[in-house]
């Protein structure tokens, strides 16, 4: 399953961004490092479901849909928060570093209206700049990577050198307990630079790749959090395609109502309708939530962070397979059962992989629910594809 890590200095809401998408309800205060041991859980990135399009009932296993909307299950990690030097063990920063070892992407929780010190101490709003949050954090997981690197450089290299390794095949090889692969590998390479014979890097030649796989490998998206108190100037700063403007508070406070019957909510849905009787500080909370954050941003964004981190970050697509073209079932009935997030250019034989190995490897033939054609194992699959693969397993 994907995993996607949620990270970011003590005391900017990580464990709250955990916590809405999760339900989990990890420990939350007001002080640093409340998050020790890293939390785990499952969220979901929405997309249509087909459901709607083809006007029936669907019966989910792997996933959930909630009015012809498909929420697909991504591990989230929600890790200790991070501080400056803690590539150097500072803080809890060894333990933070590891536990990212093989998250696809990061969610970068960032205190948007400057209430938080380097330390994540609070502080006055607008006393802190952010910048320097999103500098250091990029910052500390380089020079993670640039250690990682470094441990046993000068005799593996040279190994490299004498055997005609290529660079890529040692790098993979030393990083691939960070789940970092070869073609990432290779395109950090070329954007980093660097001479082709490894033993000749340096410090500087070190730091740039390690900089440039990090970008490839952990790329990271900003959740500009606690949105609602800071000013339009400070969002626009760093308002961009991979930053979103973000209440994690708001997210957890209307998932928390809808739960216990107050409201109708979706995670990610641009309002919410009141359905029961609450009291005034719960009445004046959604109010305060419906003025500052939903028609200031449209949304309360911890949705919108996780569906662009899947589907455009990682650039992943969902299909769902069936057993049966016509019906869109399994073998059971289930309509529509299950969903798959693969990466975008996967092919049929990918998905065959995914489901099952016996299926890829007894597979004849595959069938386009939607056009009703025959497709090949190389056929490449778009977003919600449904494809009925046949095998002699």
């Amino acid at each position: 399953m994907v995993q996607i890590g949620i990270v970011g200095k003590p005391n900017v809401g990580k464990t709250t961004f955990f916590n809405a998408t999760t339900l989990a309800m990890a420990e939350m205060a007001d002080y640093p490092f409340t998050t020790i041991n890293a939390n785990k859980g499952i969220m979901y990135a929405r997309t249509p479901c087909p459901c709607r399009e083809y006007g029936i009932k669907c019966n989910p296993k792997n996933s959930r849909c909630l009015d012809g909307i498909r929420y697909v299950p991504v591990e989230a990690i929600d890790v200790a928060g991070l501080v400056p030097k803690a590539h150097e063990g500072r803080g809890l920063g060894n333990k933070f570093l590891d536990d990212l070892r093989q998250a696809s992407c990061l969610i970068h929780i960032v205190d948007v209206s400057g209430s938080t010190d380097e330390e994540g101490r609070p502080c006055g709003a607008g006393q802190h700049d952010p910048a320097m949050d999103i500098k250091f954090l990029e910052e500390e997981i380089d020079y993670w990577i640039k250690g990682l690197l470094e441990r046993d450089w000068h005799r593996l290299s040279m190994k490299a050198r004498s055997e005609g390794i290529k660079p890529e095949k040692m790098l993979a090889e030393k990083l691939t307990g960070l789940g970092i692969r070869e073609e990432e590998i290779k395109r950090a390479l070329r954007k980093a630079n660097l001479p082709e014979e490894a033993v000749k890097w340096g410090d500087e030649e070190m730091m740039r790749f390690a900089t440039e796989v990090r970008r490839e490998a952990k790329p990271i998206l900003l959740a500009l959090n606690k949105a609602d108190k800071a000013s339009d100037e400070m969002i626009n700063r760093f308002r961009g395609e991979m930053a979103i403007p973000t209440s994690a508070m708001s997210e957890l406070a209307l998932v928390r109502a809808s739960e216990h019957g107050y409201i109708k909510y979706r995670p990610g849905d641009a309002s919410f309708e009141i359905l029961g009787d609450m009291d005034e500080k719960q009445r004046k909370g959604l109010e305060y939530i419906e003025e500052h954050v939903l028609k200031r941003f449209g949304s309360t964004g911890v949705q919108q962070c996780i569906d662009k981190a899947v589907f455009e970050l990682l650039n992943l697509i969902a299909v769902y397979p069936v057993e049966d073209e016509h019906k869109l079932c399994d073998k059971d009935g289930n309509v529509l059962p299950d969903v798959f997030l693969l990466p975008a250019g996967s092919t049929v034989i990918d998905l065959a992989y995914k489901v099952h190995s016996d299926l890829a490897e007894g597979f004849i033939r595959a069938v386009d629910a939607r056009t009703g054609k025959i497709v090949g194992a190389d056929h490449v699959l778009k977003n919600g594809d449904i494809i009925h693969i046949i095998s002699k397993s």
